[in-house]
């Protein structure tokens, strides 16, 4: 099996975001599924925001990207859409960067009211990147996520059986990638 990429648009270590990646990340690798993970945070500012094709920090991102079979797109929403920092680097994947791959969207607020951001802010850009093979997406709220002074969190009932339910799914669609012809 191919290797799944988690990309983070977590803009701080400390984030809530980060805890439920920590969490699917720890369910695969359990699994025996080798998982990497881009920060987009952790990518330098310049390059991402002039498209610097040639940074090598850029070029080695989009490069597990291509070299995945699955993608996990995690980051929060702000006024009912996706983060601008997962907008800057989603323009950088090629046009067809997503095709074949099986995707995963993320995402976190603070309502249930931006629940759809999957579905009518991210998955149409998805789309056009060639991503047509979507797996159960998962919108977890702030208050599902618990961190402590230490920063270790702790994930509600109902974000962790949605986890266990998207991260089985595709897991199995990575398998059935696998045994096609």
């Amino acid at each position: 099996m191919k290797d799944i990429v988690i990309i983070s648009a977590s803009s701080s270590p400390n984030s809530r975001l980060n805890g439920i990646l920590q969490f699917v990340k720890e369910k695969w690798t359990n699994e025996g599924i080798k998982v990497c993970q881009v920060n987009i945070g952790d990518l330098p500012t310049e390059a991402l925001i002039k498209s610097d094709f040639n940074n090598e920090e850029i070029k080695e991102a989009l490069n597990k990207i291509e070299k995945s079979i699955g993608v996990v797109i995690a980051g929060p929403v702000y006024k009912a859409s996706y983060s601008g920092l997962l907008k800057i680097f989603l323009d950088l994947i090629p046009q067809n960067g997503l095709k074949n791959k099986v995707v995963l969207p993320i995402f976190i607020g603070g309502t249930i009211a931006h629940l759809l951001s999957l579905d009518y802010a991210l998955k149409p850009v998805l789309s056009v990147l060639g991503g047509n093979h979507f797996v159960t997406g998962v919108y977890a709220i702030d208050d599902w996520v618990i961190r402590d002074y230490q920063n270790h969190f702790s994930l509600s009932n109902e974000l962790t059986e949605r986890l266990n339910k998207a991260t089985e799914e595709l897991s199995e669609e990575l398998i059935w990638l696998a045994v096609r012809p």
